[in-house]
């Protein structure tokens, strides 16, 4: 059973696929709802207001990036995408559209059930007020006071690096793209600029990383961006 028990919508066309995916839903104790269209998906999202959405970017009546794109004009849940599509430039469009993780068909049922867990975890931290510190490992990040420190020493950070951890500290388990970073640190003149990203976030990962080499919290998606692990 998931220690949280969500209502859970699933966007995808082969009957197939939706059998499987609401039976290992269910068996967590969630509460799953069915659309084979973008249409009818869209309906069931404004309706139901789900916890999360699981989607399929290839429907009959639509791509699933423009599903986001509207879905992320009135809601904030989290669509995890499973898809066959596993070019780069696809994975990205996704993303930047406001997907929070992406599943490449075919999948297994443990490795979607995780990241479906680590999308309803990160949902619950945002809908809980609470201190504006995130703690891991012997790093102490204060969003109030905007200072980090180690072992409660301050650590020195440019303000890029700072930009850059608080950007992914804050959405924790979802992958952010190079685009995405380079809007909100460095502004939309800069999307395209990607090696800015990977210079800064390098250092960022000496100071923060216990070993750089195999950083453990910055953790690097290929080709598309990072995701942070608490």
């Amino acid at each position: 059973m998931s220690e949280i028990r969500a209502k859970i919508l699933i966007v995808e066309d082969e009957a197939d696929i939706r059998r499987f995916v609401r039976m290992a839903l269910e068996s967590e104790g969630h509460e799953a709802f069915e659309a084979d269209c973008l249409k009818r998906g869209l309906i069931e999202a404004g309706t139901r207001r789900p916890d999360l959405i699981v989607l399929d970017l290839g429907l009959p009546d639509g791509d699933g990036v423009d599903f986001i794109r509207d879905l992320r004009g009135w809601s904030n849940s989290p669509v995890v995408v499973l898809s066959a599509r596993s070019g780069e430039n696809d994975k990205i469009a996704a993303l930047d559209a406001g997907a929070d993780d992406y599943l490449v068909k075919p999948f297994g049922a443990g490795e979607l059930m995780a990241r479906v867990r680590a999308q309803l975890r990160r949902r619950a931290q945002q809908a809980t007020p609470g201190e504006p510190m995130i703690r891991f490992d012997d790093i102490c990040l204060d969003l109030s006071r905007r200072v980090v420190e180690r072992n409660g020493e301050p650590l020195h950070l440019t303000p890029i690096e700072y930009r850059l951890l608080a950007c992914v500290a804050t959405q924790p388990n979802r992958v952010i793209t190079h685009r995405q970073l380079l809007k909100l640190v460095w502004g939309p003149g800069h999307i395209e600029d990607t090696h800015y990203v990977r210079v800064h976030m390098a250092n960022l990962r000496k100071k923060i990383e216990r070993d750089a080499s195999m950083p453990k919290h910055i953790v690097t998606e290929s080709g598309i961006g990072y995701r942070f692990v608490l």
